[in-house]
């Protein structure tokens, strides 16, 4: 971005992917779709800060869940320094439909998925 601030988009597509791979995982894998996102912009994040997200369930119902989604900045000025400054820059609410069906074609990307995934 020509401003050296991280684009509201982008966090977007952190937010709503963190929670869709949270949905995936806690709906024993199965297909989810995003169906409503909402993302509050509290703080701008400019070149050189750190990023920390973390998604958090809020309702793990069958057929519909919400996952709360938090971004942080930090900037870490002494690199011998284990943390810096942090702060909140951004809060989301998502809501996906769980449970669809998996293609055929995708089932690769899931079985990835279990290897690494830790819920």
């Amino acid at each position: 971005m020509p401003f050296k601030v991280l684009h509201g988009g982008v966090s977007a597509l952190v937010v709503e992917s963190l929670a869709s791979i949270g949905a995936h995982i806690a709906s024993d894998f199965q297909r989810v779709v995003g169906i409503h996102l909402s993302i509050n912009h509290l703080k701008c994040v400019e070149l050189g800060d750190l990023i920390f997200a973390e998604a958090t369930p809020v309702n793990l119902g069958k057929t519909i869940q919400v996952w709360e989604v938090r971004l942080w900045k930090t900037r870490v000025s002494n690199m011998s320094s284990e943390n810096g400054d942090i702060s909140l820059v951004s809060s989301s609410r998502v809501t996906l439909v769980c449970n669809l069906p998996v293609s055929e074609h995708a089932r690769d990307a899931t079985e990835n998925l279990k290897k690494y995934a830790k819920l």
